[in-house]
This record gives C-alpha cells, sequence and structure tokens, in this order.
C-alpha cells in the first residue's frame, strides 16, 4: 500500500484530497493544526486507514509524533486560504507558507517522496495579463494587505525549487484557482460561500468594487481530480501546473448564476473594493491538458447546485 502524508488535510480541499486518495488505495498521514480545519471533514476512517495528527508543521514532527517507515509523497496544502483566516492569521500564514514548506520538504528528502506543493493563483497578484500561464511572474503588492499569502505562497515555491534544484526533491507545483463547493466554511469570506450563505438567507448579495472583476471557479471534484492525475504520473519533476477553470466569469454575471441557482430575486449591496483584490483572475491550462490530460468536468451550475445542498444541510 502507498503512504500520502499530506498537510492540512482536514481542510476544505485537503480532506477531499484525502477521500480521493482512501479510495485510491493510499495509507494517508493528515497532519492538520486545527486552524482552519477541522476533522469533521474526515469522519468513517478506520486506523487502517488514515492517521490523524493534530500537529502545527511550522514544527518539524520527530518520529514519535509521526510514526512512519515510508511515504511516498507529500503534499503540502497547509496555509489559512481566504483574506479572513489569512488577515487573522497574518503571522501563521508566512510561517506555515516559509517553515512549515521547508519542513515539509526535510521530510520528503527523509523519505525520498515525491513532493506535491499546492501553491495559489494569486503569485499573479493582480495581473496584467490574462489568462495566465505558468510562464507568468506576476503583479504582486509585497507589502500590502494580501502580502501574508501572496508572497508566503511565492516564497514558498522559490523554496520548494531550490530544494529540487539541490537535493534532488521530485517536485510538483500546483497553483489553484477558485476552488469551491461543500465543506466550505459559510464564513470564510470568499465569494461562493458569502454568497451562497446570503441567498440562502434571502439577503442582498455583497459585491465588492463594481462588480466587473473576473474569477474562473472550479469545483472541488475536479481541482482534486488534478491533484491526482500530478500525484501518479511520472517525468513531472520541477513542474508547474495551473488547476482550475478557464471559464471567466464577472462578480456580477455570478451574482446572476447564484441566485437563479438558490432560486431568490437577485439582490445586491455594493461595497468598496478591499485593497489589492484582482481584477482579473483565468487561468491558462494548456500545459495541464498536455501533461496531465485534465481539463475541469463540472459545469458552474451543477459545481453550485451542489455546494447549495451542502449548505442547506449544514
Amino acid at each position: 500500500m502507498k503512504t500520502a502524508i499530506v498537510t492540512g488535510g482536514a481542510g476544505f480541499m485537503g480532506s477531499h484530497l484525502v477521500d480521493k486518495l482512501v479510495n485510491q488505495g493510499f495509507f494517508v498521514a493528515v497532519i492538520d493544526n486545527l486552524a482552519t480545519g477541522t476533522w469533521d471533514n474526515l469522519p468513517g476512517y478506520g486506523p487502517d486507514q488514515i492517521l490523524k495528527l493534530t500537529w502545527d508543521i511550522t514544527e518539524y514532527p520527530s518520529e514519535e509524533i509521526l510514526p512512519l517507515n515510508q511515504a511516498d509523497v507529500i503534499i503540502h496544502l497547509a496555509s489559512a486560504a481566504s483574506p479572513v483566516h489569512y488577515r487573522r492569521l497574518a503571522l501563521e500564514t508566512l510561517r506555515v507558507n516559509s517553515i512549515g514548506t521547508e519542513n515539509a520538504l526535510r521530510l520528503a528528502r527523509k523519505f525520498q517522496a515525491r513532493f506535491v506543493l499546492g501553491s495559489t493563483s494569486e503569485v499573479y497578484g493582480d495581473p496584467q495579463i490574462s489568462p495566465q500561464p505558468e510562464s507568468y511572474w506576476g503583479h504582486v503588492n509585497p507589502n500590502g494587505e494580501r502580502a501574508c499569502y501572496d508572497e508566503g505562497k511565492r516564497f514558498g515555491e522559490a523554496l520548494a525549487m531550490e530544494y529540487h534544484r539541490k537535493f534532488g526533491i521530485d517536485l510538483r507545483i500546483l497553483r489553484f484557482f477558485n476552488c469551491y463547493g461543500p465543506r466550505m466554511q459559510s464564513e470564510d469570506g470568499r465569494v461562493v460561500p458569502n454568497f451562497v450563505r446570503q441567498a440562502l438567507q434571502q439577503e442582498p448579495l455583497t459585491v465588492y468594487g463594481n462588480g466587473l472583476q473576473t474569477r474562473s471557479f472550479c469545483y472541488v471534484s475536479d481541482e482534486v481530480e488534478g491533484i491526482y492525475q500530478v500525484i501518479i504520473k511520472d517525468n513531472l519533476s520541477g513542474e508547474i501546473f495551473n488547476i482550475g477553470n478557464p471559464e471567466e466569469r464577472t462578480i456580477l454575471d455570478f451574482a446572476k448564476v447564484v441566485a437563479e441557482i438558490g432560486g431568490v430575486t437577485l439582490k445586491t449591496e455594493f461595497r468598496p473594493l478591499p485593497a489589492d483584490d484582482p481584477t482579473n483572475r483565468c487561468p491558462n491550462i494548456t500545459k495541464a491538458k498536455e501533461f496531465l490530460g485534465w481539463s475541469p468536468k463540472v459545469s458552474l451550475e451543477e459545481g453550485l447546485v451542489k455546494t447549495f445542498a451542502y449548505f442547506r444541510q449544514s
């Protein structure tokens, strides 16, 4: 049986990835300090399927803490990912994307494991080209309110690439674009849970700025399938992939779709645009299609139906 270590595995995306890996026959050691995650996302698993370790990866886990003889792949997803959480946990976000990333890389060296770094489209900042290819260097404010996340992830990428160059780590970097779906927190602060929660409560949908900024929404099962393809495929060391849906929507258009799926009359409330909020976000996924044979399958409407169902039951 292959063994995977997933940091941040009790969180939204991480827990869905753990489900996928267990379903594919992996034993998974899940490391999470529960700052934004919860073990409630991973119910029903036995000790022969997953190891739940409540631990902050900014502290290197000893053999007594992490009693594994082997690990075939390490997927580093630990980090607050929404503006609400990474502003609340700004220093922690910087640490987990620097010290935490290095500790995860040290584990990869120890086990001679494949290493998958979960990065973000936020490394592109407020992009000046669209769609964004992996070769784009970005347009980021290094001192702004989002920098703890944006620059934290950029540093994590640089650190991982140096481990790849110096120690031969089998590294793959993934830049995620606006993942959504069940297990998101209703008070997450990102546009999908905000709009869905407000629609269910029949409140106006909060639109920041003029609503003409764009986002590209990728349903979690598609995002996880992209991660899984990167995990299992050989000859990808040192490669970087955008994993997201290239269908670009304005926030106003997205609000209309949410209201339609939620069965409510569209009402909006406009507020000032937060500092350094990107004006556009759209992945170029040509490389993922070519190297991974991957592209998203779930339409926005289908994904929102599933997301609404989850929030109604929560």
